[in-house]
């Protein structure tokens, strides 16, 4: 890697300098809506008792350097890893004995294949499927040859903050190009200078998907026929609303659809599906406008992809309400489940069955290996593996990072603490869990952060970048739409093990390209 582009980058900020950049950042993202609800940790209910306030997203003050042949690769497998975890869907067989496998030892995963199990012996009524996807990877550095990508993991729930990486491309393309012809937002530096980011197409590609459905969906399946809508289904208590707002805006001022929030909690209060209608249509009633009814074309869920979000069987009962509807799933519960760990480490199994080239079979082969090249080395824990040989030894568990099955920050235990916490596990346990070798990023990257606080904060850091793709499908595996476009970078701390924004580990980041 080319370590000039490090060594000096960013460039120091003078007192001055770096009170004008935060002034600026903060209002450029209240203005245009680059900005989530602050966490009670930094305004208290008592302070905010109505809800009311907003703060800017936690970002960085300069964009990040990431190698153009990293990014390329990105973008360019996106439609390949959007029709593989398809793939994987559609063949229930498959998934079903990597899920049997974990139910003793995840009560979650456990409880999401009763639903599907329940809605399949009933019989479903939706054969279509959407996928809004999100490819998580990190530029390897290695001792000797160029930076690699590697995948660190795939979202198929809540794939977020496709809203507010578009922003953030924005806003550093704004302070790197203004005044025009001459910017002085910036101290001098080759990189700032001679480039800009990339052009940042998630909420386009995100929005264009849910509409897809949309369309895919057909004419109302009620008498008389109803006026048609997407349902967005959201966290009691969310936070990261305004990013979701850019794709609701998106589909109905682009799109002109009928959009709708409704929080995980009210689902059975406001939705219902009619017994005289074998069709079973997912009907919404506005608590605002309590006359009018709206047929459920898509479900879109940015909720329902951690188990702290199941607090009762009444919200397994909605889940199941969701999924038995005609409405197309964004994800379906198969789908979800596709996103499991577990899948990712079979799938990179160096030995065995080649299981990516069988839900591969008709893309090129160079093309497959490609993607295989993206896997990093990965391992169960069975008795006498070399997983639980590198996890128990505490000199080889510094190199890597432990997972369980779950969606979002916060969930993963890495380097020393893996075989002390492996220990503290009954054995039996110990299949629910998969370990991953650590990915090597750049050793000299730096850059400035702006908390959500107003913290400002430099040091060593580590960037993740993320590729979004879209894909509609049925259940025979033909596919009606699958499109790559956008993407997130998320930079932390060299020293923070999690990568969430929203759990508070990252910044949102925008690439310069080298």
């Amino acid at each position: 890697m080319t370590q000039s582009i490090y060594s000096n980058y960013p460039p120091d900020l003078s007192p001055d300098q770096q009170k004008f950049l935060v002034t600026a950042v903060k209002d450029w993202a209240i203005q245009n809506g680059l900005a989530v609800r602050p966490s009670p940790a930094v305004v208290s209910s008592e302070a905010n008792p109505n809800g009311v306030l907003a703060t800017n997203a936690p970002v960085t003050l300069f964009p990040s350097p990431f190698p153009r042949a990293c990014f390329d690769e990105a973008i360019a497998l996106q439609e390949i890893y959007n029709k593989l975890y398809a793939s994987i869907t559609c063949n229930e067989e498959w998934l079903g004995v990597i899920v049997k496998g974990l139910i003793e030892v995840d009560d979650f995963v456990a409880n999401l294949w009763k639903v599907h199990q329940a809605v399949q012996k009933e019989g479903y009524v939706q054969n279509l499927s959407l996928g809004l996807f999100r490819s998580d990877y990190m530029a390897h550095v290695s001792p000797t040859g160029a930076p690699a990508l590697k995948q660190v993991e795939f979202n198929t729930i809540s794939s977020s903050f496709g809203g507010l990486s578009a922003r953030v491309r924005q806003m550093h393309t704004e302070l790197l190009t203004s005044p025009p012809g001459s910017s002085i937002n910036y101290p001098p530096h080759p990189l700032l200078q001679s480039e800009v980011p990339p052009e940042n197409n998630a909420v386009e590609t995100l929005s264009s998907g849910l509409a897809q459905a949309h369309k895919a969906y057909g004419v109302s399946k009620s008498t008389p026929a109803l006026p048609l809508c997407v349902l967005f289904v959201v966290q009691d208590t969310e936070r990261n609303v305004f990013d979701q707002h850019a794709l609701s805006k998106q589909l109905s001022t682009v799109h002109n659809i009928a959009v709708f929030r409704i929080s995980s909690v009210d689902i059975l209060d406001q939705t219902s599906i009619p017994s005289s209608n074998s069709l079973r249509p997912l009907l919404y009633r506005p608590p605002h406008s309590p006359n009018s009814t709206f047929e459920v074309t898509t479900v879109y869920l940015r909720a329902y992809y951690s188990p702290d979000e199941y607090k009762s069987s009444r919200d397994w009962e909605a889940r199941t309400h969701l999924e038995r509807s005609a409405a197309i799933k964004c994800p379906t519960v198969l789908n979800q489940l596709s996103g499991c760990k577990k899948v990712q480490q079979v799938l990179a199994e160096p030995t065995g069955e080649d299981h990516l080239s069988s839900f591969l079979k008709d893309v090129e082969p160079t093309l497959v290996e490609r993607v295989r090249s993206t896997f990093a080395p990965q391992y169960d824990l069975s008795v006498n593996s070399k997983g639980r040989e590198l996890a128990l030894n505490p000199e080889t568990a510094l190199n890597h990072v432990l997972k369980p099955q779950r969606e979002g920050g916060g969930n993963n235990i890495y380097k020393s603490e893996i075989p002390g916490f492996l220990k503290s596990l009954p054995e039996t346990d110990w299949k629910g869990w998969v370990l991953m070798e650590l990915i090597n990023p750049a050793p000299d990257a730096q850059n400035v952060a702006l908390r959500s606080d107003g913290e400002v904060l430099r040091g060593d850091v580590i960037s993740e970048l993320g590729v979004y793709g879209t894909i509609l499908w049925d259940d025979t595996g033909k596919i009606l739409h699958n499109q790559e476009g956008g993407y997130l970078l998320r930079t932390k701390g060299k020293d923070v093990n999690e990568g969430g924004v929203a759990a508070g580990f990252s910044s949102l980041d925008s690439v310069l390209l080298f």
